[in-house]
């Protein structure tokens, strides 16, 4: 029941609804959170606040955004900041009175009704648009409804028509915009749309595997369990302009079969090229037009304890049903299934090898987690199906296993070039460009084997022929050559060196130490302190010019020089950054207290760690050895507890000893000996790791063994 606070409440939101915070303003210029602060504090044109909540700053979405489109700062285009604002307004409207459903499908339905007639839909009174949608869809089949779903029309109805020409003229196309709408379906509350759609990423993908872009004019694209089209849409984009294909859809959702009718009269297909049906059966479409060229499909999601393997390759041997011959068809679905064993001789194991047997299945390959981000537990595959004569059939079967790799784009661009030439080869293989990342195997090896995985048991014989693979021996060579030195190096230092004997005493206790915190040490201007930065994840590579320092080298989760950033990339995007200088102190405190001394400089810190810098005019001096020694040691006692979010004690308050003039060089003579004692032995770990890895590497895929091994038939005879 509608509330009388609900009912008076507006729907169209108020100009409060378009303020927004520092953060959101990180997030539409695609920055750092901290970056807007300073923008703010550095340039006096920056908007001011129009309000304060909870001691917050507000500001006004528009002059933020003419100031981003004005300035260039950022890392947004101005028309996606443009929609981005319209996106964020949208955000706002979302009430009891006007729930996420309604606002999606009433945007969406003014921008096909705009592309439709080719002009704006905003500045003409509410009564003559409806009757221009009800001209326009006389038989209410994609939008008329959405429209007049619209609560209050004659003030909300203007207003959202008022929004999606701006977003409209902020994207190239209507598609764009329309497609933006649906990207924003999370954020603005339209989980039902988003819950079962696969990243985007890995819909591009799907469509990439396709083989669309192959097809000849007016070839037929059907897409059962459709959902909001979002891989429908993927094919039409891949497709080559003016290809004239005609696109079949089917979905259980009338809401969605009217949302996907849209999105393709808004992407200009023609209603006589589009056939989207309710239902799970496409019989009646395929009865009209005949059998799909390709067949893209998405399995509906089964939890896994009411999944029945059978019911699933019973699902897929009916969309097999819909390929003539030289169809092809892509189908993702779930990974225990269609890729990972099944009881032997089990019912779901034969009708599974069945399609090795009858020739249809071209290639499987296992996917990386994370396909469906509502669903982050389920794990997919997917499977190329196509259907050849008897005299083309190669009896050959292409399987790849991306599960461990990342889902990234470049990641799935990889697996569908091989499945282009898989494709290309007339699914026989071209020894001219043989699949690095998939085996082709004869299907009757999987089907003499009941209930086996239809993964790769081994790397591809053409994965040897890489470069890392070919430069393994030569790599090994080098590290036993390094051990070698070291090791030589290590027994002429225990020669010329004497043991190592510190001579440290008890102190007697007419010696009282006097003791200090790093706080006081800034004050009395013997130290100073120097922020770390915000670098982001994607500018570190293993080739840059510059070391960073952050909490992991410091704590020694990965090894010092193993992260680095472009030099023209620091000085571009990181303009204010600064190096170390040698000596310099870095410390963090998160995830737990860490202390490195940098002796030779020219690092860049990554924040939360940062830099504390001993000025060499103090008196008395600092020794960094000496302080970072120190600093450990008392962090060692002020540690976090379990269950604690920070230590009990900050850095700047820990309290370590102001050691005088002469102790504190004999203890810094005594901290560079074990240091320099210490790098030998460390360099001589990390030289024993690498080769153990790399060794391990070579044997595991099969590349590397061992000299003067005996013959196969010398092994036989023993």
């Amino acid at each position: 029941m509608t509330t009388a606070r609900e009912a008076a409440s507006p729907i169209v939101p108020e100009t409060s609804a378009w303020r927004i915070t520092y953060a959101e303003i990180a997030a539409l210029a695609q920055v750092q959170r901290p970056v807007p602060t300073n923008w703010s504090r550095r340039h006096p044109d920056f908007p001011a606040p129009v309000a304060h909540e909870d001691g917050r700053p507000l500001f006004d979405a528009r002059e933020v955004v003419a100031w981003l489109a004005g300035t260039g700062r950022g890392n947004a285009d101005p028309r996606h900041l443009r929609a981005e604002l319209v996106l964020h307004t949208l955000s706002a409207w979302r009430t009891p009175a006007l729930p996420a459903s309604v606002l999606v499908g009433a945007l969406t339905a003014l921008t096909c009704l705009r592309q439709q007639h080719d002009r704006e839909v905003s500045g003409e009174p509410w009564d003559t648009l409806m009757a221009r949608a009800a001209d326009l869809d006389a038989e209410d089949g994609f939008l008329l409804s959405e429209l007049r779903s619209i609560p209050d029309p004659g003030r909300t109805g203007p207003a959202l028509a008022e929004l999606a020409d701006e977003l409209t003229e902020a994207a190239y196309t209507p598609a764009e915009a329309f497609d933006w709408v649906l990207e924003a379906r999370r954020r603005l509350g339209s989980h039902d749309l988003a819950a079962d759609e696969p990243t985007p990423v890995v819909v591009r993908a799907l469509a990439a595997l396709s083989g669309i872009d192959t097809l000849g004019e007016g070839a037929v694209v059907a897409t059962p369990y459709a959902r909001t089209g979002d891989l429908l849409a993927a094919l039409h984009d891949r497709a080559p302009e003016d290809s004239g294909h005609t696109y079949l859809a089917s979905d259980p959702d009338p809401a969605r079969v009217r949302l996907v009718r849209r999105r393709m009269l808004v992407r200009g297909v023609y209603e006589f090229n589009l056939d989207v049906v309710e239902g799970e059966d496409l019989s009646s479409s395929v009865d009209a037009w005949g059998y799909p060229d390709l067949l893209a499909c998405v399995l509906p999601y089964e939890p896994a304890e009411t999944r029945s393997p059978r019911a699933v390759l019973e699902r897929v041997q009916a969309l097999a049903d819909y390929l003539g011959t030289g169809s092809t068809a892509v189908v993702l679905g779930p990974a225990d299934v269609l890729v990972r064993p099944l009881p032997p001789h089990g019912d779901a194991d034969r009708l599974r090898r069945s399609f090795l047997r009858e020739g249809l299945l071209k290639a499987a390959i296992s996917l990386p987690d994370g396909v469906f981000p509502y669903r982050p537990g389920h794990r997919t595959a997917v499977w190329v199906l196509a259907r050849t004569p008897a005299e083309e059939r190669t009896g050959l079967v292409l399987l790849s296993d991306f599960s461990a790799r990342p889902l990234t784009g470049p990641v799935l661009d990889a697996l569908a070039e091989d499945v282009a030439i898989w494709r290309a080869s007339g699914w026989r293989g071209d020894r001219r460009h043989e699949p690095r990342n998939a085996a082709v195997l004869p299907a009757k090896d999987l089907d003499d084997r009941p209930g086996t995985a239809f993964t790769p048991h081994q790397r591809p014989a053409e994965a040897r022929y890489t470069r890392a693979v070919l430069e393994r021996p030569a790599l090994i060579g080098d590290l036993e050559r390094r051990l070698a030195e070291l090791q030589e190096q290590a027994r002429e230092q225990a020669g010329a060196r004497t043991a190592l004997h510190l001579g440290v005493v008890l102190r007697s206790g007419d010696q009282p130490v006097r003791r200090t915190t790093v706080r006081r040490l800034v004050e009395k201007r013997r130290l100073r302190r120097r922020p770390g930065h915000r670098i982001a994840p994607e500018h570190l590579t293993a080739e840059g010019h510059y070391p960073v320092l952050g909490p992991e080298e410091i704590l020694g989760t990965i090894r010092p020089g193993s992260r680095r950033i472009d030099r023209g990339l620091l000085l571009t995007a990181y303009e204010h950054a600064q190096f170390t200088e040698p000596g310099d102190i870095v410390v963090t405190a998160s995830p737990r207290f860490g202390v490195h001394v940098d002796a030779e400089g020219l690092s860049v810190v990554a924040a939360p760690a940062r830099v504390l810098r001993v000025r060499p005019d103090a008196d008395p001096p600092l020794r960094p050895r000496v302080l970072a020694a120190l600093l450990r040691a008392a962090a060692a006692e002020y540690a976090r507890t379990s269950g604690a979010v920070r230590a009990s004690r900050a850095i700047e308050d820990l309290i370590v000893p102001d050691l005088g003039r002469e102790e504190a060089e004999r203890y810094d003579a005594a901290l560079a000996e074990i240091e320099h004692r210490a790098a030998l032995l460390r360099e001589q770990s990390a030289a024993l790791d690498d080769l153990a890895r790399i060794t391990a590497a070579g044997i595991a895929d099969g590349t590397l063994t061992f000299q003067d091994l005996p013959a196969p038939h010398d092994r036989d005879d023993d």
